[in-house]
């Protein structure tokens, strides 16, 4: 009985994280962690920033907002900094929505997007996604709520173009189009180059996947001057301290050694392309993936048995209960060691003859 809340969140259904277990020992594939740890020029800074938390951290940001306009090519004014790409996002849905300004986005994308309108009563729209698990741009170009799009999509790992975002940006200058890139780095195209043209556009990014600082909590959104100072309101009205003095630290040495997370992301993506090959010679159905994921159905037997297979073995992947992509499970690409236990497993198990997958 929730005695005292109010009942603007009476029915609220929050965001389901990836699963954390703490029981056992497992090769966790579940959460789109890098299976690399932070540099070593990372770590030194987080441990030097942690002498200093008596004092507040720099509530402007400002030397993560540099060594990012830098890696960019765009001024500070054009960054705003995040406690993770998620505080990033919901300033965007609190900012922008309401009862008139619906925004609409895939029907299998990242979960958070309906709980962030739920959450600020803003209205919103589902568009399916193509037989093929595509975007159809059309959807979007015919419709006069603001858009969100997270390119790499998540969790099907397939990207859309530039061009094709910049054509929607460019279709109706009164909406906000919102790229969500959180997976960008390993192997799509980024649109921030876009944000220097166009005042309605805003790009998001994560720290938690190609730089190794899911734990830190990093995040950041990069657009027009002007949308910048309108999701500073917000954040300053909420936390003005949101990140904390080893937070930015992480994030300044990481950019500042930008080549080792770029490698890291290079072997992950070999890794995804050799788990890809391996999984199509198991009979399985793969999406073509510019993620570090990888999205994956086998005829042999539904997502729900194979995700709870490979648990009972050790092995965590996810997988939803939705219809339409239940019969998936997505796959985190970890380390070469990390995907040949997976595979093993997994071939192990169908084998085994799971029981197959319901009509």
């Amino acid at each position: 009985m929730r005695r005292f809340l109010s009942q603007r969140f009476a029915a609220l259904e929050p965001y389901v994280p990836g699963e954390q277990p703490q029981d056992r020992s497992y090769v966790k594939l579940n959460t789109n962690e890098s299976p690399y740890p932070p540099s070593p020029a990372v770590i030194a800074a987080v441990a030097e920033a942690a002498g200093q938390c008596q004092r507040y951290p720099d509530p402007e940001c400002m030397g993560f907002r540099r060594a990012l306009a830098e890696l960019f090519g765009v001024g500070p004014e054009n960054i705003l900094p995040a406690n993770g790409s998620d505080e990033a996002l919901n300033f965007i849905f609190a900012a922008y929505g309401d009862e008139t300004h619906p925004f609409a986005f895939p029907n299998f994308t990242y979960g958070f997007y309906p709980v962030f309108c739920r959450m600020n009563h803003v209205p919103y729209t589902e568009f399916p996604l193509r037989p093929d698990f595509t975007v159809d741009p059309a959807d979007y170009l015919g419709t006069k709520a603001h858009v969100v799009l997270a390119n790499p999509n998540a969790p099907t790992g397939i990207a859309l173009s530039p061009e094709t975002i910049e054509a929607l940006v460019r279709s109706d200058p009164e909406r906000i189009v919102v790229v969500d890139e959180a997976y960008v780095d390993f192997g799509g195209e980024s649109c921030v180059p876009l944000t220097k043209r166009y005042d309605n556009l805003l790009v998001v990014q994560t720290f938690s996947k190609s730089r190794s600082l899911a734990g830190a909590r990093l995040g950041f959104a990069v657009g027009a001057a002007e949308r910048i100072a309108e999701l500073n309101t917000l954040r300053y009205s909420t936390n003005p301290y949101n990140l904390s003095r080893m937070a930015l630290a992480a994030g300044e040495a990481a950019l500042a050694d930008n080549d080792y997370d770029m490698a890291n992301c290079r072997r992950i993506m070999e890794t995804r392309e050799r788990t890809a090959a391996a999984l199509e010679a198991l009979g399985f159905r793969v999406l073509p993936s510019s993620a570090n994921f990888l999205f994956a159905s086998t005829p042999d037997c539904g997502g729900r048995a194979l995700y709870q297979a490979l648990k009972d073995r050790g092995v965590l992947v996810r997988q939803f209960e939705k219809p339409g992509i239940s019969d998936f499970i997505r796959v985190t690409v970890g380390s070469p060691e990390q995907m040949e236990r997976f595979l093993q497993e997994t071939e192990e198990i169908l084998r085994g003859k799971l029981p197959p997958k319901e009509s």
